[in-house]
């Protein structure tokens, strides 16, 4: 099977970054980004989950590469489970884009990377080196200084995007933070992007006077890409395609997905694919409630999983679509939700499980699929 070019490839990308071609607007905070760490600002970048933070990270380092600005390391530690696991994704990462010359490469690594003993591999049909990296926990801390050791005598510029870094607050190890940070405040040399999706978490961790980050950072929040920029957008790929969407339609699409990046996509990706020449209102829901269809048992797994009370405040939320007070008494009463002692203990239950969004424009169903599914 031929492999897809760039030309061929659907633009509405669900996963990955292929060029700036296909990732829209966001030039504001590419620019504070680029310019934060060029000036020797580390960043604390804050966005719900699927808004597109990721994208944004991979599309800064791709500039600032393409401009040989700085070697740039994405780090994801949503799946790390203490510090050992994370040197680990770290050391894959950093190894992963050494010199691939045999010779250079068993040098670099003898040279910088002594307690990791990695075990240097090469494949037997493309003759491309890998590594397999096993981090012992007792030896952890001094990997770890070893790696960032290595990029600050590297020669130039880096910069490491830690993912989902609120992940650390749940390590068994208790000190992570402070020995992160006890590292990140002597390197001249490597900067850092700490992005997450769990606003509260990350809030705290950098504006609370009492942890080891406090105030280290500029932090930036991402929100949703406007509704003229991401129309521009739409409107260029699809004519491309020979196909077109009125402004009122993606209006009404827009809207009822709150903007969120993901799922606005999932949908233009599904309406590129269809190659209906003229994208109607109707067309749209159609798409939605296919998307929706599939979902369907997943939707009923998350409610098996919450209180009666949890919910009914759900569905009330996706009724209303944004809840400024969720303790309000004309939306309790609207509702008919019972007490208000109740009412705090499920939303706190359902933003923990992330099913509800604590946004500032208020609470919103996380899930847009999920919210439409609700009001049906």
């Amino acid at each position: 099977m031929a492999k897809k070019t760039t030309q061929s490839i659907n633009p509405f990308l669900l996963t990955g970054y292929v060029s700036p071609d296909y990732f829209c607007d966001r030039e504001q905070e590419t620019q504070k980004l680029i310019s934060a760490l060029q000036n020797g600002r580390n960043v604390t970048l804050i966005s719900p989950r699927r808004m597109g933070k990721t994208g944004l990270i991979r599309h800064i380092f791709h500039q600032m590469e393409a401009e040989k600005q700085a070697k740039c390391y994405y780090v994801d530690l949503y799946k790390t489970d203490g510090l050992a696991s994370l040197v680990e994704q770290l050391a894959s990462v950093v190894l992963g884009s050494l010199d691939t010359t045999e010779a250079k490469i068993i040098k670099q690594v003898t040279t910088f990377f002594k307690s990791l003993r990695p075990l240097l591999s090469f494949d037997s049909l493309t003759g491309v080196p890998t590594f397999m990296v096993d981090v012992k926990p007792e030896l952890a801390e001094h990997s770890l200084a070893e790696i960032f050791s290595y990029m600050e005598q590297s020669g130039q510029l880096c910069v490491i995007a830690m993912d989902e870094f609120q992940t650390i607050v749940d390590y068994g190890e208790k000190n992570v933070e402070a020995l992160l940070r006890s590292h990140v405040q002597h390197l001249t040399s490597v900067h850092f992007i700490f992005s997450g999706s769990q606003r509260h978490v990350l809030e705290n961790m950098f504006a609370l006077a009492n942890r080891p980050f406090y105030q280290s950072t500029q932090i930036l929040n991402l929100y949703e890409i406007q509704e003229s920029s991401y129309y521009q957008f739409a409107t260029e790929k699809l004519e491309a395609h020979h196909q077109q969407i009125p402004t009122d339609v993606f209006n009404d699409l827009y809207q009822r997905l709150a903007g969120h990046t993901w799922y606005i996509q999932m949908v233009m990706n599904r309406l590129y694919e269809s190659g209906q020449k003229q994208i109607t209102k109707p067309l749209v829901n159609k798409v939605l409630n296919e998307i929706i269809d599939e979902n369907e048992a997943t939707f009923q797994t998350f409610m098996r999983l919450i209180t009666p009370a949890q919910a009914r405040l759900l569905k009330a939320i996706a009724k209303e679509g944004t809840v400024q007070q969720a303790l309000g008494s004309s939306f309790i009463s609207k509702h008919q939700l019972g007490a208000t002692s109740t009412i705090r203990s499920a939303i706190q239950s359902l933003v923990e499980k992330e099913l509800v969004l604590d946004c500032q424009g208020g609470y919103q169903v996380y899930d847009r699929f999920f919210s439409l599914w609700l009001n049906r």
